[in-house]
């Protein structure tokens, strides 16, 4: 190939990438990098949201490698499925989720590829409702709903939610933050144990929430992800079922990942609930609307999977059987660190960690004491203070609890 003409280099177009812009780097994934980069053999990863055993593996539930065996054996085509997703997925999540606590022809549902599918649909459902909602979120959230609703163009509002001090719930501060909702908002809740503190709203505190959103005409979304890790299956579902049932309309952004442990099969709901069962049509209608502009039909490995167990009672004993196991984990190794630190401490006031719910705890401390115990002990949590307690077994409990008390938390 000859040179390029002088006169082109000088009056050269720009090119259409040239104008991208260098995003900000995922905190979670960066401190991925580092973990894997830490040569020390004590190194502890308290940082990502995936569930491990004591090996840290996350492992394949028994009841999905049993379903996939068979799945194997039975599939005969891998056509599409519906733009919504097979119609018996959504059945069974429904009913693992909702039960019998609105009916059915009231719900319109669509699968989504993994939680974030379902949330990024939900708001995206939200603008073409109402493109002057706003979005109220706890503080903290999840860092995917902040940069979905910025990169969509969603105001958001943020209320609160954790109390540093008591590292419980900031309740007052909750209700009187959501009671300046308008009609035509949206408040983004978490489901049981899905707030990144680990704290969790009682169910006198679930109904005091509703009564505001009936008040205040906003419209509740129920983002759920870890149901069966909190206090059982049934409990942890206790209070979507009750906001599904008290209020005119709410979406639900429902996730596979966690408590069927198929993290990378992408398998979501999404689910609009309203008292109005004529709109049903009209709704489930957008929502295959909404997955055809964004990716046309979901993932349906994941989904036949779950759907097959829940509709196999066999197989939905031995995954209930094994959720209770990871709970129960979680428990022992909450009640442990609880334990060693009042011994180390001489006091109690750890006692929160006991207290918090499902995966994930948040010690309400500083960036740097965090950083502190990274570089000294091998300790990798998020810069909050956010630890995930699924990444410890009882040989590392004591590590990281010796650890906490050297920083001086």
């Amino acid at each position: 190939m000859g040179d390029v003409p002088h006169g082109t280099r000088r009056n050269r177009r720009r090119l259409m990438f040239e104008t991208l812009e260098k995003r900000p780097a995922d905190g979670i994934l960066a401190l991925m990098q580092m973990y894997k980069d830490d040569p020390r053999q004590t190194k502890i990863d308290l940082g990502v949201g995936v569930y491990k055993d004591a090996t840290g593996l996350t492992p394949v539930m028994r009841a999905i490698k049993t379903a996939e065996q068979q799945l194997w054996e039975q599939e005969n085509t891998k056509v599409y499925t519906g733009l919504a997703g097979d119609p018996a997925f959504s059945d069974a999540m429904i009913k693992l989720v909702l039960s019998d606590a609105v009916a059915r022809d009231t719900i319109a549902a669509v699968a989504t590829p993994g939680g974030t599918g379902a949330v990024r649909q939900a708001f995206e459902l939200i603008q073409m409702a109402r493109p002057e909602a706003r979005v109220f979120v706890s503080d903290p959230t999840w860092p995917n709903h902040i940069s979905i609703l910025g990169y969509l163009g969603i105001e958001v509002v943020r209320y609160r939610y954790f109390d540093d001090e008591s590292r419980g719930v900031d309740f007052d501060g909750m209700m009187e933050d959501l009671r300046q909702a308008k009609a035509g908002d949206v408040v983004l809740l978490h489901g049981c144990c899905h707030n990144p503190t680990g704290a969790n709203l009682n169910m006198t505190e679930w109904q005091a929430v509703v009564e505001v959103l009936n008040d205040t005409g906003a419209v509740p979304m129920i983002d759920i992800a870890y149901q069966g890790f909190g206090d059982g299956l049934e409990e942890d579902a206790a209070a979507t079922r009750l906001v599904a049932a008290s209020v005119p309309e709410c979406l639900i952004a429902a996730s596979c990942s966690k408590n069927f442990g198929i993290y990378r099969e992408r398998t979501g709901l999404l689910m609009a609930v309203s008292q109005n069962a004529e709109a049903r049509k009209l709704h489930q209608d957008t929502l295959a609307f909404l997955n055809r502009q964004n990716f046309s039909f979901p993932p349906d490995h994941g989904a036949r999977l779950v759907t097959m167990i829940l509709n196999d009672e066999a197989l939905r004993q031995d995954w209930m059987a094994e959720v209770e196991e990871v709970r129960s984990s979680m428990l022992g190794l909450r009640t442990q660190l609880a334990s060693e630190l009042q011994r180390l401490s001489g006091s109690d006031r750890f006692g929160f960690i006991a207290q918090h719910r499902g995966m994930f705890s948040r010690l309400g401390t500083t960036p740097q004491k965090v950083e502190e115990m990274r570089e000294k002990n091998g300790i990798y949590m998020v810069a909050d203070s956010r630890m995930n307690i699924a990444g410890l077994n009882a040989e590392t409990v004591p590590i990281l609890a010796k650890a906490i008390i050297d920083a001086g938390v």
